[in-house]
Parts: structure tokens; sequence; C-alpha cells
């Protein structure tokens, strides 16, 4: 079994309650456990080697979207940066 790491510094929200962090990232947090858990994610992103920096831009959020449901958004874009 491959162990991933993933450290992510810093989380950039703009235009998002301050209130609805937490909630955004525990829905980053357990999209990327599901993203990871198949495995495919994590080999590429082994491939790739050491990546300081995995930049994703524009992440597609429904207007009405609640806090955790960004979170998942967020990263789905993710997991679409690492299968590119």
């Amino acid at each position: 079994m491959k162990h991933i790491v993933v450290h992510i510094d810093r989380l950039v929200l703009k235009g998002f309650r301050p209130e609805d962090r937490h909630a955004i990232a525990a829905g980053l947090q357990q999209e990327l456990v599901r993203v990871f858990a198949d495995g495919e994610a994590a080999s590429l992103l082994q491939a790739r080697g050491d990546v300081p920096r995995l930049r994703v831009n524009g992440v597609p959020v429904e207007p009405a979207a609640k806090p955790q449901r960004i979170g998942q958004s967020a990263a789905q874009g993710i997991d679409r940066e690492i299968r590119k």
C-alpha cells in the first residue's frame, strides 16, 4: 500500500464567508481522501515526483452550493489537474 502525504500550507478562499472556512476545508479533505483511495490519482501524482505546488485554475461552483460542496469541488479540481 502506498502512503501519500498531502500538505496544504495555505488555502485561499476569496469571496467566501469566513464562517464557512471550516466546512469548506472539511469537504476538501473528505473528497481528497476519496480521490486518492482508488490508487490511480496517487500513482499519477507519485510519477510526477516531488510536486512543490499544484495550481488549480477555475473551480466551478454553483451559486447556492453549501460550503462542504465547495470544498468537494475544489478537490475535484485538484484531481483533474493531477490527471492531466
